[in-house]
């Protein structure tokens, strides 16, 4: 009786840890999410159950519970169940949640880290998150809305940080984000990005400002997953693109 949380990493495969691949092979039941990409769920061997438990913005076909449910059922017939998750558990992907859970049910459980995509989609657009000339800071928000529609960002403090903003799940939010960093003061011309399905063969680029960010999103029909970043480094873009 066992559960493995592992971190998928941000979509490529190959960014996937040996150890947690090690840990997918040895499961009997692994619950994936929407954002493990079709390559990784490839490597899970035939015998293993899988589950699909993703969820979409605002449509969520299994419940939390009904998952943390599953993740005790499965683990009491003396399974070892894998709970993979796109990007590292324990960045925005609930995985504390679940462990307390799991701990307060005396289920033993490891957790593997993944590349979360909050640092991957920086990479694989030739944007360094810290840079000793424009930013020694980064700081990761979640854009997802609570169920009454308001944003739980601090636009004022954040905007006054003078580091590089990355905002995850933010693209459904969009116009209300660029809009609230805008009046808390921060400058619109600042260099910001949005990384669609980064780290895929579909990955795209978008580089603008933060006053044409938004714009940038509607005339392109960026999609989620999109990772956005605002600051100085998003200037580097072209340059130290690979």
């Amino acid at each position: 009786m066992k559960v493995t949380l592992i971190g998928a990493g941000p979509g490529d495969a190959e960014l996937m840890t040996i150890k947690g691949l090690n840990r997918l092979k040895e499961a009997d039941v692994v619950l994936y999410d929407r954002l493990v990409g079709e390559d990784i769920i490839s490597m899970i061997p035939d015998t293993v159950e899988k589950i699909c438990v993703g969820k979409h913005a605002g449509k969520h076909p299994i419940s939390q519970d009904e998952i943390a449910s599953l993740l005790i059922s499965k683990a009491k017939l003396g399974l070892h169940v894998v709970r993979l998750k796109g990007g590292d558990p324990f960045v925005f992907g609930r995985g504390g949640e679940e462990l307390e859970i799991l701990h307060k049910n005396n289920i033993p459980f490891e957790v593997i880290p993944g590349i979360s995509s909050s640092i991957a989609a920086g990479i694989y657009a030739g944007i360094p998150l810290t840079h000793r000339d424009y930013s020694s800071s980064l700081h990761i928000v979640t854009g997802h809305a609570k169920k009454n529609g308001e944003l739980d960002i601090d636009f004022k403090r954040l905007a006054g940080l003078n580091g590089t903003l990355i905002i995850l799940m933010g693209i459904a939010s969009l116009k209300k984000i660029c809009t609230g960093f805008l009046e808390a003061g921060m400058d619109g011309q600042i260099p910001a990005a949005i990384i669609e399905n980064a780290t895929l063969k579909t990955q795209r680029k978008f580089v603008g400002t933060l006053e044409t960010l938004f714009e940038l999103s509607q005339q392109n029909h960026v999609v989620s997953p999109s990772v956005v970043i605002i600051g100085t480094v998003c200037a580097l873009s072209e340059k130290l693109s690979t």
